[in-house]
C-alpha cells in the first residue's frame, strides 16, 4: 500500500513509529531551576556524531503546567542540561511507569521508587542502576513542524558505565540487554549480536 501521511492511512492505528523500529530509548533525567527532579522516556532518540559525542532526542506535546513543552524540555530550557539514561530490560517496568503524566511538581524517581544518584559534570539526576548514562550540555534546541514538537541536540561531557557491563574492554550490551522501542505498544530487547567486516576493512 501506499499513502500520503496528510491525507491519512485508513488503518486502526498509525504505523509511522512501527516502520522506523527499532529505536533505543533515552530515559532523560533533568532537573529544573526549583531544584525538582525529573525523569521520562523518549523514543525518538539517537546519537548523531562521535567528535565530540552528541546525542538528540524529539520531544511532542505540551502540558497544562508547563509554558514550553513537558517538564524535560522546560528544565532544559532552564539549566541547559540533561542525563540520557540507557534502559535495561530489568528495568522495563519502571521506565514504562515514569512514563505516567504527572504535575510538574512530581519527582518521577521517587513516585516510581527509582535509586538516583548525582551526576559528575552537571547538577542533575541519573538512574543509579542504569546500564550506562549520558551527562549532556545542551546545545541547541530546535522548533519542528507540527504543534510542541522540539528536537533537542546535547553534547556528552560525561559518561558513566555499570562496571559489569564491561567486558574485556567493551560494552558489551548482551549483560544487560537493552530495550527498544517499536510501533504501538510493542517493545524488542536485544539477546544476541552478529559483527559484519565492512568492505574497506578487507583491504
Amino acid at each position: 500500500m501506499f499513502y500520503k501521511p496528510t491525507e491519512g492511512h485508513g488503518l486502526p492505528h498509525n504505523p509511522f513509529s512501527a516502520i522506523v523500529s527499532p529505536r533505543p530509548i533515552g530515559w532523560i533525567s533533568t532537573r529544573g531551576n526549583n531544584g525538582l527532579d525529573n525523569l521520562a522516556p523518549y523514543s525518538f532518540f539517537n546519537a548523531v556524531a562521535y567528535e565530540p559525542p552528541q546525542v538528540m532526542f524529539a520531544a511532542n506535546g505540551s502540558k497544562a503546567d508547563r509554558d514550553f513543552g513537558k517538564d524535560t524540555l522546560s528544565n532544559i530550557r532552564e539549566t541547559g542540561v540533561f542525563c540520557i539514561n540507557i534502559v535495561d530490560y530489568a528495568s522495563r517496568d519502571l521506565m514504562n511507569a515514569t512514563s505516567a503524566s504527572h504535575p510538574a511538581h512530581v519527582n518521577e524517581f521517587e513516585a516510581a521508587g527509582i535509586d538516583h544518584m548525582e551526576c559528575e559534570t552537571i547538577p542533575c539526576g541519573r538512574v543509579a542502576k542504569a546500564p550506562a548514562s549520558l551527562e549532556c550540555r545542551m546545545t541547541q534546541i530546535v522548533q519542528l513542524e507540527g504543534k510542541s514538537s522540539h528536537a533537542v541536540f546535547g553534547e556528552v561531557i560525561g559518561i558513566h558505565m555499570r562496571d559489569d557491563c564491561v567486558i574485556d574492554g567493551v560494552f558489551d550490551v548482551t549483560t544487560f540487554q537493552p530495550l527498544s522501542r517499536l510501533g504501538y505498544r510493542d517493545y524488542a530487547v536485544v539477546k544476541e549480536v552478529f559483527s559484519l567486516t565492512r568492505p574497506d576493512d578487507k583491504k
